[in-house]
């Protein structure tokens, strides 16, 4: 019903905005992820989800389209709601969360606050087909990828260095250089930890 809303930011807060159109105050929730793309100039356009339920009406604001439509494949899948993709997308970036899913990546959709293995394996088996398709990713290029970034986190694990920052890290040489080989990031990785 409401695809856009484009105003004056007069309120941002990492969970939420607000956006002034024509005297009429809208408050989107909001990700992290779209928290930290927001800039900090009065006019702003966030793409908008709404959402209708009984106990209440709800708008979701993201920077970009690709947010969004992720958002609404995360709430598509039985027992994720909206407050679930939403705490997914502060926790992982879109393309984290559509690389971890076209790549079966179960701990990677694990680690967000509040999903279970089980969880995270309905994510992936519903989503697998549709995140490929739509996105058009190469499963062959991801298996790849995946081998040499798999060995240079249990590398870096091994070297004592936390999961998480890990993988932030791993995942940004990783998406810098697909070709990369395990040595590659793993020295990259060092240099940046």
């Amino acid at each position: 019903m409401i695809t856009h809303i484009q105003g004056k930011l007069t309120e941002k807060n990492p969970t939420n905005v607000v956006i002034d159109v024509n005297g009429v105050g809208y408050f989107l929730n909001i990700s992290l992820h779209t928290y930290s793309q927001i800039p900090d100039q009065e006019n702003l356009k966030l793409f908008t989800h709404f959402q209708v339920r009984e106990d209440a009406h709800t708008l979701f604001g993201f920077a970009s389209l690709v947010e969004r439509e992720i958002f609404r494949l995360l709430i598509s899948v039985s027992g994720i709601g909206a407050n679930t993709a939403r705490t997914m997308l502060s926790s992982l970036t879109p393309d984290q969360v559509k690389e971890g899913i076209a790549s079966e990546d179960v701990a990677l959709i694990q680690s967000v606050k509040g999903i279970g293995l089980k969880t995270a394996q309905r994510v992936i088996i519903d989503l697998k087909d549709k995140i490929l398709k739509v996105y058009q990713i190469d499963e062959a290029s991801l298996s790849v990828n995946n081998t040499n970034k798999d060995e240079a986190l249990s590398a870096l694990e091994v070297l004592g260095f936390a999961k998480k920052q890990s993988e932030r890290v791993v995942d940004k040489i990783v998406s810098a250089q697909p070709e990369a080989s395990a040595e590659i990031i793993i020295k990259q990785a060092l240099k940046n930890l």
